[in-house]
């Protein structure tokens, strides 16, 4: 069935039960009128701006949203696009377009303002919905938009290109519209997140959205006392698909903004929060903090919580080794999914199998996973080839781009561009990025590899490898480390320490230098290369010339 109905149901058995709760550290203000109209204040418990809305409170808001797009000719298949950051608008905006029949298109928040305009004419976007943050990049390029008809803005003072979301929605109904949906009618376009090249618009049905709420509670077993806390950007299928499975069973999600350690203890303190997603360099600060003596947990309320689960790039081993010895009642799981498999859960370790850290795990629920080599040949147990998955979260295609739809999904098997291999007991490595591979001097290097090797080292906070070009061997390897606070490392001492790598594995390259990650928590590669390969271009040609 389509996934509004799932908001319709918790309307329905939880009605005046709190549904979403927004935390922001950063922000003691008040929000003006036009927000405390359609939300419930409470004062805060702790210093910071908080906020609630109940299920019914979610399902009306939603209900107006889906109405006045009604209003201004959105039909079913139109695409409506949402830029904002995470509030307590987000989700009730997003299950409004649904509603109305309507394509939901969230938007990367760090988009620049041409960014903003590639992805709007590429989805075909026929209205925008947007907030404060962004007035200025909109402004730039509202012109240069004829088909967005319809531009919403979200907050006070309302730009004059733009109608003010408050007053409009105000006069709607909060009924449910009557707009007939199935599980193949089409419901969102994601975005890709760049690590390989530009955005690609990726669209999903119905179908996946519920898939990715029967995933997710099928795995962490959420029940309707859970509390969900959501730190991630809600704009990316990583955030929204974890919290889908709490969403499936009513279950209550805090939405923090913000990533500061005590943010997230205070709010999982406070909040009773029981399920955490957290993304490595956070665990990483958490940790770090509570070494230092800079959070004492005797200070927050911890004992509900019972999961904490990492997923959009590969975990350190070392890292949840230190995790289990300071939380060692935590259950503990990964999760491999893309934004073409409605994010995480495609593979996913489980919380059973703690004792194989460091694998991403097996086929989720509902998924199968085939590991092929170039001509998508089945390889042998403990051999690396692509890993291809197949499910009802597979994506429909990429929207108008049937070249590269045809390069990644056959026979509705959808491979990823993800080099892997199976062990001898069927749970699976994830080796690297197709295109991170680094080729020396004849030889297949896999960053990944080197990145977890490296990470052992107790002074390093953040590490990431890339390939850079040279002349005699193609390309080598350079090790982009980034030092924990406090701490001090000299090239010397990393190359001694990478003496126990095979010597073609040793980095040839240093530097020391913050490692850049997007909001999903992927070290952003393409911006590393273009920043330490230009350099090593020139060196290249000075030797040629010389």
């Amino acid at each position: 069935m389509p996934i509004t109905e799932i908001l319709e149901q918790n309307a329905a058995l939880y009605k005046d039960e709190i549904a979403l709760v927004e935390i922001n550290p950063q922000d003691m203000e008040k929000k003006p009128s036009t927000w405390r109209e359609f939300s419930l204040i409470e004062p805060s418990r702790s210093e910071s701006f908080r906020s609630e809305i109940t299920w019914d409170e979610f399902n009306r808001k939603a209900n107006r949203m889906a109405n006045l797009l009604l209003t201004r000719h959105i039909k079913k298949g139109s695409k409506v696009a949402i830029l904002l950051m995470n509030c307590l608008e987000w989700l009730p905006v997003y299950f409004g377009i649904l509603k109305s029949g309507a394509v939901a298109v969230p938007l990367n928040f760090r988009y620049t303002a041409e960014e903003i305009r590639y992805c709007l004419e590429l989805a075909d976007v026929d209205c925008l919905i947007f907030g404060p943050a962004f007035v200025g990049r909109i402004e730039d390029i509202a012109d240069r938009i004829p088909r967005v008809k319809t531009l919403f803005y979200i907050g006070e003072d309302c730009p004059s290109f733009a109608e003010p979301y408050y007053s409009m929605v105000s006069y709607c109904s909060s009924k449910t519209p009557e707009i007939p949906l199935t599980d193949d009618d089409d419901a969102a376009i994601y975005f890709s997140s760049g690590t390989t090249g530009f955005p690609k618009a990726i669209l999903h049905a119905h179908r996946s959205l519920m898939h990715s709420c029967k995933v997710e509670q099928q795995h962490h077993h959420q029940t309707h006392d859970d509390v969900f806390l959501c730190i991630p950007p809600l704009y990316h299928t990583g955030a929204k698909m974890h919290w889908f499975g709490s969403f499936l069973v009513g279950g209550r999600a805090v939405l923090l903004k913000g990533t500061r350690p005590d943010s997230i203890l205070s709010a999982v303190s406070e909040e009773r929060c029981t399920v955490v997603w957290l993304l490595v360099p956070w665990a990483q600060d958490i940790l770090d903090a509570i070494e230092r003596g800079d959070i004492k947990l005797e200070k927050y309320h911890l004992d509900q919580w019972r999961l904490m689960h990492i997923g959009a790039q590969p975990v350190p081993p070392s890292l949840i080794k230190r995790w289990k010895t300071v939380f060692p009642h935590h259950d503990y799981d990964t999760n491999y999914g893309l934004s073409e498999s409605i994010g995480p859960g495609a593979v996913h370790l489980g919380i059973e199998n703690i004792d194989h850290v460091g694998a991403f795990g097996v086929a989720g629920y509902g998924w199968q996973t085939r590991i092929v080599d170039e001509k998508h040949r089945d390889v042998p147990r403990g051999t690396v080839g692509e890993l291809a998955l197949k499910g009802d979260g597979v994506m429909k295609c990429y929207y108008k781009d049937e070249k590269a739809t045809a390069e990644v999904l056959e026979d509705g098997w959808l491979f990823t561009g993800d080099m892997a291999k199976e062990s001898e007991d069927g749970f699976i490595y994830l080796v690297d990025r197709k295109k991170d591979v680094i080729i020396t001097g004849g030889e297949n290097l896999y960053p990944v590899q080197i990145e977890d090797f490296l990470r052992r080292n107790d002074h390093i906070k953040d590490v990431a490898v890339i390939g850079l070009p040279d002349s005699r061997l193609g390309e080598i390897a350079a090790a982009i480390i980034e030092v924990k606070e406090g701490h001090t490392l000299t090239e010397e001492q990393i190359r001694n320490f990478c003496m126990d790598l095979p010597r073609y594995q040793r980095p040839r390259k240093i530097f020391f230098a913050p490692v850049p990650r997007n909001p999903t928590g992927k070290i952003e590669k393409p911006k590393l290369r273009k920043m330490y390969g230009a350099d090593q271009l020139v060196a290249m040609q000075n030797e040629i010339e010389n």
